[in-house]
């Protein structure tokens, strides 16, 4: 994989006003712009299930949540492990503080080409996922998630650039549902956690 990433950084920059044409944004109107217009908060989304189901973000109101794009045949896919490891020794240190949900996506060099039903399967059966796989969805462009429009709008990457790179990307939300920081894919579970724990001692 060719990729600018780099693990000495932190996506925290100030976005360009240059940059909306660069990452593929239409200037039209579209159901994700509508969505995310009155939205202040992670806690106002509400993604599908596997199911296709509403998965309210409002249930995880108190909790620091811990949004991965997600796919079953990446270099990065052995992150499932370490993070499930992280997963688990955080709710058990820290139960009903914390919370960790995957976004299945296609669109990095069609590495999660499966269904809804295999994409399930192979997080629970093979790589023994316990945290939360939502529905397949996107992550760039004018049919995005609403909630990843507006956590990149949030917490822009390398740049100014809001666009996710590849897989694995991580975000990091706080208890009042902003965003706390954003991750490149090339942080794994061990360089993540003083950022989770620091977040999850904040009782603010």
């Amino acid at each position: 994989m060719s990729s600018c990433f780099t693990k000495t950084s932190i996506f925290t920059f100030t976005p360009l006003r240059s940059t909306s044409l660069a990452i593929g944004y239409t200037p039209f109107i579209t159901t994700t712009t509508r969505k995310m217009s009155s939205a202040t908060s992670f806690h106002d989304f509400k993604p599908l299930n596997a199911m296709k189901k509403p998965y309210p973000l409002s249930n995880l109101k108190g909790k620091v949540v811990l949004v991965v794009n997600v796919a079953s045949n990446c270099g990065f896919t052995k992150q499932y492990a370490t993070l499930e490891a992280l997963y688990k020794e955080m709710k058990s240190k820290y139960p009903n503080q914390f919370e960790m949900v995957g976004f299945p996506c296609n669109q990095f060099a069609g590495q999660e080409p499966g269904e809804d039903d295999a994409i399930q399967a192979f997080c629970t059966r093979d790589k023994g996922v316990t945290f939360p796989i939502l529905a397949k969805t996107t992550v760039n462009g004018a049919g995005a998630e609403p909630v990843w429009e507006w956590m990149k709008a949030e917490k822009p990457g390398l740049l100014g650039l809001k666009m996710v790179k590849w897989n694995f990307e991580k975000f990091l939300i706080g208890r009042d549902g902003k965003v706390v920081e954003r991750f490149s894919s090339r942080w794994d579970a061990p360089d993540l956690k003083p950022y989770i724990l620091k977040e999850l001692e904040n009782k603010a």
